[in-house]
Parts: C-alpha cells; sequence; structure tokens
C-alpha cells in the first residue's frame, strides 16, 4: 500500500517528480505515482483525491505549473498533508506557479516547496511520516549523514587539487 502520492499534471513535469521519486526509493518508502490533469479530466481527478486516503495515502506530493491549481484542490478533497512543487515554466519562469500553490486561501493550507524542489518536497514528505515511524527517522538521519559525507569528500577533494584541478 502506497504512503504517499505524486501526481503530476502533465508528463512534462516527470523530470522534477522523479527527483521526489528518487528520494522515496532511497529511503524505502512506498509510493504510487499518476499524471491527472484537475483541468483536463476533472472527474478522474476528483475520484483519486477523494479516495486517495482510503487507499492508504499518507501524503500527497502534487506538482504542477502555471495556473498550478492541482496541489490546492488535492488539498481541498484531501484532509491529510499536501505538498505542492511549482514547475519552472518558460513565460514567468515559475513565479506564476509559486505563487498560485503558496497563497491558498485560510483553511487550505498546502506546504510548499523549492520551484522545481522534487527531493525536498519527498524529504518533507519523509519527514511528516516519521513523526510515527521510528524506522523511517533512523533511515532519515543516515540520509543527513551521507549528504554530509559527500560534502566532506568534496571539500577534501578540492583542498587536494585546488580549484583549478577540482573540475578535471
Amino acid at each position: 500500500m502506497a504512503k504517499i502520492s505524486i501526481v503530476m499534471g502533465s508528463d512534462s513535469d516527470m523530470p522534477v517528480m522523479a527527483k521526489a521519486a528518487a528520494v522515496l526509493d532511497e529511503l524505502g518508502i512506498s509510493y504510487e505515482m499518476r499524471i491527472i490533469s484537475a483541468h483536463r479530466e476533472p472527474n478522474e481527478f476528483f475520484e483519486y483525491a477523494k479516495t486517495a486516503e482510503a487507499r492508504g495515502v499518507k501524503v500527497i506530493i502534487a506538482g504542477a505549473g502555471m495556473a498550478a491549481h492541482l496541489p490546492g484542490m488535492c488539498a481541498a478533497l484531501f484532509p491529510l498533508p499536501v505538498i505542492g512543487i511549482p514547475m519552472h515554466t518558460t513565460s514567468l519562469g515559475g513565479r506564476d506557479s509559486l505563487y498560485s500553490i503558496v497563497q491558498m486561501p485560510s483553511g487550505i493550507p498546502v506546504a510548499t516547496v523549492a520551484i522545481g524542489g522534487g527531493a525536498n518536497a519527498a524529504l518533507l514528505a519523509a519527514k511528516i511520516l516519521a513523526v510515527s515511524d521510528p524506522e523511517l527517522l533512523e533511515r532519515l538521519k543516515m540520509y543527513s549523514e551521507n549528504m554530509k559525507a559527500q560534502v566532506v569528500a568534496k571539500d577534501a577533494r578540492l583542498q587536494m587539487t585546488g580549484y583549478k584541478g577540482y573540475g578535471k
């Protein structure tokens, strides 16, 4: 049973949403991934969002560009946390998506990560689940330790090669 649902309105969002899936894979968290348009197939969208809780979903990660209604509509129908990922757009650079997702009306919150922030959305979802899952919390701590080790290794390389030799 999927604990997290990753949903996007278009397959053009896949590169960002794949980053969320990759983090969830690394942490061993079950998820489902769907392409459902709130605008082009509203009946299917309503069915998806209204049945998510019954399917065992605890958090929805919703990516959207332009008018970005998908995360907000998920939050309106799904009683548990929704995390919105604004997508970069060619017309306004993703600011339109960011404003649309972050400016939700009172009573319909959507946690919002940076434009294109698929990995952070997955980490936030994992941290929400880890509140009641000590094993997941330990995996998150290991994830953080691994990130730290990567930075330490990069600095050691820089110290050894200098900036001119670093990229070679």
